[in-house]
């Protein structure tokens, strides 16, 4: 075990499993796991194509016998998907250099009768642009991407074509980032996809577990200037229709759309405006706030917490399971409305949060007291507090007993992100060199995992499941919000377009997290100097840059991020223990989902991301083609 794992052990075995309002609670009230797994170490070694076609086929062929044998009635997360890969191997006797090939195989013929069951209108085809030829490519950039119709000197424009003859919407792209936020959308059911096994692996996660039938064809490298591929493979599938002979796998695509319909369709019936119901009334003084607040909670974010409300509701009411074709399901106006107030509480606290730290952009806009001024943001963040009780209110007619107790726990919550909101700004203003790793990851606790916790809860409750009356949601959001925070302090500094600047943008400011924390507990009395230099000057030099700079060096010095990447795996290994005391198998496989959406990999933000109109075009596009052609990242 290296130093970094021995360290997470014993900070993570100290992690209490409820809130510190109950004062007496020690750090050994969490109980010792029953289990660990190893660590997720690099996948770069498992990437490689078997070389020649002889042997893709083999591992195709065999792939496609296991497959039969699954059990087809919920998807599979990526540990499963992997111990499948790793079995299939060992069975044809090949390298684990090949594991990522294997388990793309059997992803595939896990999904494969239910794609092609899905009609061509409701497919996508995903093409990677490093198709075509490097020098000397004819087709020309257009606001859609390639122009590729007036060209066909390469394979983009074969299958294309045909594609859209058939009635695909095709998405020339180098990467599949947004692939299910298209999905949720209502464009599409299923995807077929070419990519290189690193775009793969990222969107097993976030794609498979959905429940999104899907059929990839690997390039055979992620050399995007000479990359090739089994031309014959897409072929395979790419023109054909046959209806299910089994029943489908279930997925959460209507439910994730479900969560999307509420805040457009449903969204005036929710919550009707009272002082800007029309476009006279919008002008006026007393209409400001109403419609700054309502515009701010519509739109904007992923709607994930609204999601899991819905979705725990769904599934602890007994309603039937859904597949990925399914249609979106009516949720009672009660649910709903808790699950906007949810996003309304989420929404205010990132409100005075962005405040706080001054933070320029959120949802790729500029926050709000940059646009509207600190006042008019402070007064939008209470009212949406006050939008989200008057939204659980309205659920009594629903169940005034259930109606109350989501309201305690909404409290609660509340209660508790201000107690680690305020413990965050308390150290910036009088910086603790003795910060630990578990004075941070008790921050963390307090400031993510309450909004978790409500979101499920609330969802159980409505639905009158046991699993409402017992702790263990609590402790398991508990070790999901921590590796959820530690993963946004690694993600700090990457760029991100979407709600930062420029990387290190926290850590500049010198907030209390667990990397600093770390840092603190490992430095020599050298680095210790330069971070206390950091902490009591509120600037250095006027440049942001510089400090972050010089806080990387001392994080690699010391290993600091590979520590953190140890206790996300801990807690995410806590959370995923305490899953398997749910005898519910829905419930359970929901937070799986959960576990798996939140702490997969992220991708920066790319051009469709930061201009969501470019979805409309998945319908139609200017010259009434079905496609849709942005250059993802390029």
């Amino acid at each position: 075990m290296s130093a970094a794992e021995t360290e997470s052990e014993e900070i993570d075995s100290n992690l209490i499993p409820a809130e510190a309002e109950a004062s007496a609670a020690s750090l050994d009230d969490d109980p010792a796991p029953v289990k660990r797994r190893r660590r997720r170490r690099s996948t770069t070694k498992f990437k490689f194509v078997p070389e020649t076609l002889e042997m893709r086929e083999r591992v195709r062929d065999a792939a496609e016998t296991y497959a039969e044998n699954l059990d087809h009635s919920r998807a599979f997360s990526r540990d499963e998907l992997e111990v499948h890969g790793r079995e299939l191997l060992q069975q044809l006797e090949l390298p684990e250099k090949f594991l990522g090939f294997t388990m793309v195989m059997i992803g595939n013929f896990f999904w494969k009768r239910q794609f092609l069951a899905i009609p061509f209108e409701r497919r996508m085809l995903l093409l990677p642009h490093c198709l075509k030829h490097a020098e000397g490519c004819p087709a020309e950039y257009t606001q859609f991407g390639l122009d590729c119709e007036r060209c066909g000197a390469c394979s983009i424009a074969d299958y294309k074509v045909r594609a859209e003859q058939l009635g695909y919407k095709v998405l020339v792209a180098e990467g599949s980032p947004v692939v299910l936020k298209i999905i949720v959308s209502g464009y599409i059911d299923g995807i077929l996809g070419v990519a290189c096994l690193n775009v793969l692996e990222k969107a097993i996660d976030k794609v498979l577990i959905a429940g999104v039938p899907s059929y990839a064809v690997p390039l055979h490298s992620g050399d995007c200037l000479n990359t090739t591929l089994d031309q014959s493979w897409v072929w395979e599938v790419l023109d054909r229709y046959e209806p299910l002979p089994q029943k489908p796998t279930t997925s959460y695509v209507p439910l994730l759309r479900a969560a999307a319909n509420i805040f457009e369709s449903g969204f005036d019936r929710l919550l009707p405006p009272i002082r800007s119901g029309t476009q006279q009334t919008q002008a006026s003084p007393v209409a400001v706030t109403e419609v700054i607040s309502r515009d701010w909670l519509q739109n904007g974010g992923r709607r994930f917490r609204p999601f899991m409300t819905l979705a725990a509701w769904y599934a602890a009411s007994g309603q039937k399971p859904l597949a990925s074709g399914d249609e979106t399901p009516e949720i009672p106006d009660a649910v709903a409305s808790v699950a906007v107030a949810i996003e309304a509480f989420h929404k205010a606290s990132l409100v005075h949060d962005d405040i706080q730290d001054d933070d320029q952009y959120r949802y790729g806009r500029t926050t709000l007291h940059r646009s509207h001024g600190v006042e008019q943001a402070i007064n939008v963040g209470d009212y949406l507090i006050g939008l989200g009780y008057r939204l659980i209110h309205s659920a009594r007619k629903f169940d005034p007993e259930a109606s109350l107790d989501v309201l305690d726990s909404m409290s609660a919550a509340h209660l508790r992100l201000c107690d680690g909101q305020g413990a965050e700004m308390a150290f910036q203003q009088r910086p603790d060199l003795n910060l630990s790793p578990l004075d941070a990851l008790q921050i963390y606790s307090l400031k993510t995992s309450p909004a978790f916790q409500a979101a499920l809860y609330a969802g159980l409750r409505l639905a009158k499941h046991p699993l409402a009356e017992t702790d263990l949601i609590a402790h398991y959001c508990r070790h999901a919000g921590v590796a959820f925070q530690v993963l946004n302090d690694l993600k700090d500094w990457q760029t991100d377009s979407e709600n930062k600047v420029v990387s290190g943008q926290d850590a500049a400011s010198m907030r209390p997290t667990v990397l600093l924390a770390l840092a603190l507990k490992h430095c020599s009395d050298d680095q210790r100097q330069q971070l206390q230099q950091m902490l009591t000057v509120p600037d250095l030099d006027g440049d942001a840059g510089q400090r972050a700079a010089q806080l990387q060096k001392i994080y690699e010095d010391l290993d600091v991020f590979e520590r953190a990447e140890v206790l996300v795996e801990r807690s995410r290994e806590r959370a995923e223990e305490l899953l398997e005391q749910i005898e519910d198998s829905r419930i359970r496989d929901l937070l799986r989902f959960f576990t798996e959406t939140i702490l997969a990999p992220e991708l920066p933000p790319t051009m469709l991301e930061e201009n969501p109109d470019l979805l409309v075009q998945l319908s139609t596009d200017p010259n009434g083609s079905s496609s849709l052609l942005p250059i993802i990242g390029g």
